[in-house]
C-alpha cells in the first residue's frame, strides 16, 4: 500500500467515525446563486446522502461511488441543480476511491477555502447552486497537474447520446 493510499484510507476511517460530519455549516457562504433554495426544499429532493454532502460539506466513504470507476463517454452534472460539472473526457482513476478529474467544465465550479479538520485545502462547489462537491489537490496528471477529488453521490453522470 502506498503512503498516499494508507493516508486517505485513514482520513476516510476518520471521516467514518464522525458520522462522516465534515467542517462548514451550509448556507456559510455569501455568494448568490442562479438555483437558491431553502434547506427544507432540498431535503424534500435530496436523499439524505446527497444533502448531507451537498449542503452540509459532508464526504462519502471511500469506494462506495459507483461513478468512481465509471468511464463511459458523457458529462458529470450537479445532483442538486443538473449544472454540467466535468466532461468524461478529464476523468482519470486517481487510485483514491472518489471520482476525479483534471479540469471541470469552464465555469462550471467555483471554490472556496475549506478549514476543517486542522488543515487548509481548497473546496470545490457547483456554480449553479453552491452545492459542495469535493476538494482540489495539486497532485493530478497532465495537462493541469489537479486532482478535482468529488464525491460521486454528489454528481449524476448524463451518458453522452450517438449523433
Amino acid at each position: 500500500m502506498t503512503r498516499r493510499k494508507f493516508s486517505l484510507a485513514a482520513l476516510s476511517a476518520a471521516i467514518s467515525g464522525l458520522g462522516g460530519q465534515v467542517s462548514a455549516e451550509a448556507g456559510s457562504r455569501k455568494e448568490v446563486f442562479a438555483v437558491t433554495k431553502s434547506p427544507e426544499e432540498w431535503r424534500k429532493e435530496l436523499t439524505p446522502e446527497q444533502f448531507h454532502v451537498l449542503r452540509e460539506h459532508g464526504t462519502e466513504r471511500a469506494g462506495t461511488s459507483p461513478l468512481d470507476k465509471n468511464y463511459a463517454a458523457g458529462t458529470y452534472a450537479c445532483a442538486g441543480c443538473g449544472h454540467e460539472l466535468f466532461s468524461s473526457e478529464t476523468k482519470f482513476d486517481s487510485g483514491t476511491g472518489w471520482p476525479s478529474f483534471y479540469a471541470p467544465i469552464e465555469q462550471a465550479t467555483a471554490t472556496s477555502t475549506d478549514r476543517s479538520f486542522f488543515m487548509t485545502r481548497t473546496e470545490v462547489h457547483c456554480s449553479g447552486c453552491g452545492g459542495h462537491l469535493g476538494h482540489i489537490f495539486d497532485d493530478g496528471p497532465k495537462p493541469t497537474g489537479k486532482r478535482y477529488c468529488m464525491n460521486g453521490v454528489a454528481m449524476k453522470f448524463m451518458p453522452k447520446t450517438p449523433s
